[in-house]
C-alpha cells in the first residue's frame, strides 16, 4: 500500500538550464535591518515554544527578517523585506504602497511547495542575474501567483528553505487544540506589548469573529484579571481565551457516556467509540481533556483516516477508474485573453491531475507552442511543457499521466514534438506495449507507474477517395464551430494529417471519433479514447444510458467543457463520472463548486488521482442507468450541531461578524441530487449553534458525494460564502465529527470547523 506523499519513483532532474548570457554582475543587497527586540514576554514567543522552534537559527533568522530581491520580469526586481511573524504562522512582507494589514502577510499553512533555485517559469525566465544558489520560489496553494526571490547570499535563501520547511511540517503536525492555542500568540497592539486592556480583548473577540455581549465579556475580564490592574496579560490572556474556548457540546457529550465520576472507563469507552464506528482495543481509559483531543484529533474528523492512504485495487484496468483530468491545463485565467504558463501544469499536478491537455500549434523556429489558439491568450513552449511534466508529473503519486494533445501542428513540428517527448521523457516515455498486456483490456495503473501515456491520432487510418491518409479526428475542436460553419469546420480537420513519428506514440489512448455507441456483441476497442463536447455526453447519458455506461466499462472517455464557455467557467462532473466516464476535464484554475467536487471525488485514495469506479461502472454486462437507478437503498442522517472559528468575510471592517448558516449538498445520480439547509444563526462567527437535523434519501450511495457549505446570510442579496467541505459518502465516517473547513479556492481555513453527528442507514 502506498501512504502519504509518494517520492520513491521519481526520475532524476537533468542538470539546470544554464544562466542566460545576459547574466549581471552579482547584485548588491543592502544589510538587513537590526533585529527587532526579541523579549520573551512577548505573546507571540510563546507560540513559537509551543512549536518547539524557539531555539531553531533558522527561524530566528527569519524573524530578524531579510531584503530579498522580488523577480517579476526582466527589469522587475525589487528589494522588500520579508519578517516571520512570532506566532510561526505568517510572514509580514514589504509593499511599495502600505496597504490593509492582511495585505501585508501570507500564511505558512498556503504555502504549497518551496522550491530551491530556478525552479520555475519566472526565475527561468528573468531570474538570470542571480546564482540559482540564491534563489527559491515559494508557491502558495490555490490561484495566488508564486513568489519568487532572490537573498543576499545563497546560506540566508538555504535558512527560508529550511525554516519554512520545519514550520510546515510542525503546522502538519499541529492538533486542532493546538491551532486554536495559538490564539492568544496573536494579542496585543504593538510587537512589543504584552498586555490587553478590554478594548483590545475587544478587538481580538472580533479578530477570532465573534461579538460577545459587552456585559459578559466584561464579567469574564474581570474574573481573569488577577492583578486588578485593568489589563490582561501572559497566563491572564490565555486563560480568558481558554475559558472562551471552552466546547460545551463536547462536555455534554462526554457526561451523556461517562455518568457522574467524569471519567469513560473502559465499558463507557467502548460504548462510544463503537457508536462512532471505531475500534477500542488500545484505550482504556479517558478524561474530558482526551475526549476533546480525539474529537479534534484526525480520528475525529468526518474523512476516514484509513481512505487518505492509497487503499483501493490498482490492478484493474485503466477504464475502471476515474482519473483526475484538467481541461486548457496551460492556461491561469480566462480562454481568451489569460497567460499560459508551466506553472499551471505544476499546480495541476500538486492537486492531483493526471491527465493534462497540450494545445499544441505552430510556432517560430520550428519549435510547436501551447495556447488557446484564434485568441489572445500568451504562448509557452512545448518542449518547456514536456520539461514541467518530467519535474513534476510525479511529485505527490506515482500513477500514470495522460498527455491529451489536441494537435493543430503541421507535419514537420509534429515530428519535432515526437522527438521533445523522447529526448526529455525518456524511459518514462511509453512508446510500446508492455509485454503482458492483454488485447482485451487496458493494463492498470500499477503496470503503468511513473509513466506517461500520449493521448493523440493514429496511424493507419481510413482513405479518402483520392487516396490521402486522413487520420480519424477526434471531437476534440473547441466547438466554435456554430452548425452553418459545421462542414467547412469539418473539412478543415480533414484536411490534417499525422506525423508517423507522433502516430507512434499513440499506444494506449489512440484518440478516436464516438460516432455511435457499439452494440453488445462487437468486439472491445480498449486502446481507442472519445473525446466528447459535455453537450454530446449530456445527449448520450439521456438517450443511450445503460450503452454509454457499458462502452465506458472497457475505454477510456474524455468530457471536455463548451468552447462557449469563454471565462472558462466548468460543468458539473458529477453527470458524467455517474455514466462511468474516466476522464472528465475541467478547468482547474477556475474555482467554484464544480472544482470542490473534482476535489471531493479524488481526496480518497491517498489523493493519487485515481479512485476506482463502483462495481456497478465496472461490469461489462451491467444493467445500472443513472437515469434509473432503482429504489432508495440508503438513508443519511445529518445533525448540524455546531460551528468554531470561522473566518471573518471583511477582515478590515472590525464590526463585520457572520450570520452563518448551514446547507448539506448531496450530488449523485439526478433523483439523489438534493440540497437542505439550517437557519441562520445572527451575528457569531465563533462558536455558533444550531442543532438541526437534514435527512436524504439515497438510491445509488456509492456514487454520491456529500458537500458540506457554509454561507453568511443575506436577507437582500445573495449569500456570501464562507468555506466548504467535499467527501464521497463512502468515505464519511459516521457519529460526531469534525468537518474541516476549506476556502473556495481549497485552501485550508483552519482553525475553522463545523461539528455533526452523521448516521448512515443501509437498507
Amino acid at each position: 500500500m502506498l501512504c502519504g506523499r509518494w517520492r520513491s519513483c521519481r526520475r532524476r532532474r537533468s542538470e539546470e538550464p544554464p544562466v542566460p548570457a545576459q547574466v549581471a554582475a552579482p547584485v548588491a543587497f543592502p544589510s538587513p535591518p537590526a533585529p527587532p527586540d526579541s523579549g520573551t514576554k512577548r505573546p507571540g514567543l510563546r507560540a513559537l515554544k509551543k512549536m518547539g522552534l524557539t531555539e531553531d537559527e533558522d527561524v530566528h533568522a527569519m524573524l530578524r527578517g531579510s531584503r530579498f530581491r522580488k523577480i517579476r520580469s526582466r527589469t522587475w526586481h525589487k528589494e522588500r523585506l520579508y519578517r516571520l511573524q512570532e506566532d510561526g504562522l505568517s510572514v509580514w512582507f514589504q509593499r511599495r504602497i502600505p496597504r490593509a494589514l492582511s495585505q501585508h502577510i501570507f500564511f505558512v499553512q498556503h504555502i504549497e511547495a518551496v522550491r530551491e533555485g530556478h525552479q520555475s517559469e519566472g526565475l527561468r525566465r528573468f531570474g538570470g542575474a542571480f546564482p540559482p544558489a540564491r534563489c527559491l520560489t515559494i508557491a502558495f496553494k490555490g490561484r495566488r501567483k508564486n513568489l519568487d526571490l532572490a537573498a543576499p547570499t545563497a546560506e540566508e535563501a538555504q535558512r527560508w528553505v529550511r525554516g519554512l520547511a520545519k514550520l510546515r511540517a510542525r503546522l502538519d503536525a499541529m492538533s486542532q487544540r493546538e491551532r486554536l492555542d495559538q490564539y492568544p500568540a496573536q494579542g496585543g497592539t504593538g510587537p512589543q506589548d504584552s498586555k490587553m486592556s478590554f478594548k483590545e480583548i475587544k478587538s481580538l473577540l472580533r479578530m477570532v469573529n465573534v461579538d460577545m455581549n459587552d456585559m459578559y465579556a466584561y464579567h469574564l475580564f474581570k474574573e481573569c484579571d488577577h492583578s486588578n490592574n485593568e489589563r490582561l496579560e501572559g497566563t491572564e490572556i490565555e486563560e480568558f481565551l481558554r475559558r472562551l474556548l471552552k466546547r460545551p457540546e463536547l462536555e455534554e457529550i462526554f457526561h451523556r457516556y461517562s455518568g457522574e465520576d467524569r471519567v469513560l472507563s473502559a465499558p463507557e469507552l467502548l460504548e462510544f467509540l463503537e457508536d462512532q464506528g471505531e475500534d477500542a482495543k488500545q484505550h482504556e481509559l479517558m478524561t474530558l481533556d482526551g475526549f476533546m483531543m480525539y474529537l479534534l484529533s484526525p480520528e475525529g474528523a468526518a474523512l476516514d483516516p484509513a481512505h487518505m492512504c492509497v487503499f483501493q485495487d490498482m490492478d484493474q484496468p485503466l477504464a475502471h477508474y476515474f482519473i483526475s483530468s484538467s481541461h486548457n491545463t496551460y492556461l491561469t485565467d480566462s480562454q481568451i485573453g489569460g497567460p499560459s504558463s508551466t506553472e499551471a501544469y505544476v499546480r495541476a499536478f500538486a492537486q492531483g491531475c493526471r491527465c493534462v491537455e497540450l494545445d499544441c500549434w505552430e510556432g517560430p523556429g520550428g519549435e510547436p507552442v501551447i495556447y488557446h489558439g484564434h485568441t489572445l491568450t500568451s504562448k509557452i513552449l512545448f518542449r518547456d511543457v514536456v520539461q514541467a511534466v518530467r519535474d513534476h508529473a510525479f511529485t505527490l503519486s506515482p500513477y500514470p499521466v495522460i498527455l491529451s494533445l489536441e494537435n493543430h501542428c503541421g507535419l514537420e513540428q509534429q515530428a519535432a514534438m515526437a522527438r521533445h517527448l523522447h529526448a526529455i521523457l525518456g524511459d518514462m516515455l511509453v512508446t510500446q506495449a508492455l509485454d503482458s498486456q492483454n488485447p482485451e483490456e487496458l493494463p492498470s495503473p500499477e503496470q503503468l507507474k511513473c509513466r506517461v501515456l500520449v493521448k493523440g491520432k493514429k496511424l493507419p487510418a481510413a482513405r479518402s477517395e483520392d487516396g490521402r491518409i486522413l487520420p480519424d479526428r477526434e471531437e476534440e475542436e473547441e466547438e466554435e464551430e456554430e452548425e452553418e460553419e459545421a462542414e467547412a469546420a469539418e473539412q478543415r480537420r480533414l484536411a490534417k494529417q499525422i506525423s508517423p513519428e507522433l502516430s507512434a506514440l499513440a499506444v494506449y489512448c489512440c484518440a478516436t471519433r464516438l460516432r455511435t455507441l457499439r452494440p453488445a456483441p462487437a468486439p472491445p476497442q480498449p486502446c481507442q479514447v472519445s473525446s466528447l463536447s459535455e453537450r454530446k455526453a449530456k445527449k448520450l447519458i439521456r438517450e443511450a444510458g445503460n450503452s454509454f455506461v457499458r462502452h465506458n466499462t472497457r475505454q477510456l472517455t474524455r468530457v471536455y467543457p463548451l468552447g462557449l464557455r469563454m471565462t472558462s467557467a466548468n460543468y458539473s462532473p458529477q453527470e458524467m463520472w455517474n455514466s462511468g466516464c474516466q476522464l472528465v476535464a475541467l478547468n482547474f484554475q477556475t474555482p467554484g463548486y464544480e472544482m470542490d467536487l473534482n476535489a471531493g471525488r479524488f481526496l480518497i485514495n491517498g489523493q493519487c488521482g485515481y479512485v476506482l469506479k463502483p462495481a456497478c461502472l465496472r461490469q461489462p454486462d451491467t444493467t445500472f442507468d443513472p437515469e434509473c437507478p432503482g429504489p432508495p437503498r440508503t438513508t443519511l442522517t445529518i445533525q448540524v450541531l455546531t460551528a468554531q472559528q470561522l473566518p471573518k468575510l471583511n477582515a478590515e471592517k472590525p464590526n463585520s461578524i457572520v450570520d452563518p448558516l448551514v446547507r448539506v449538498e448531496i450530488h449523485g445520480v439526478p433523483t439523489d441530487c438534493a440540497r437542505k439547509e439550517t437557519n441562520y444563526v445572527l451575528n457569531n462567527g465563533f462558536n455558533p449553534r444550531w442543532g438541526q437535523t437534514l435527512q436524504f434519501q439515497l438510491r445509488a450511495p456509492e456514487l454520491v458525494l456529500v458537500r458540506f457549505v457554509v454561507e453568511d446570510y443575506d436577507a437582500t442579496s445573495p449569500n456570501d460564502f464562507v468555506g466548504q467541505f467535499t467527501l464521497p459518502l463512502n468515505s464519511l465516517k459516521q457519529g460526531y465529527r469534525h468537518i474541516h473547513l476549506l476556502s473556495k479556492d481549497g485552501a485550508s481555513l483552519s482553525p475553522a470547523t463545523l461539528f455533526v453527528h452523521i448516521r448512515i442507514q443501509r437498507s
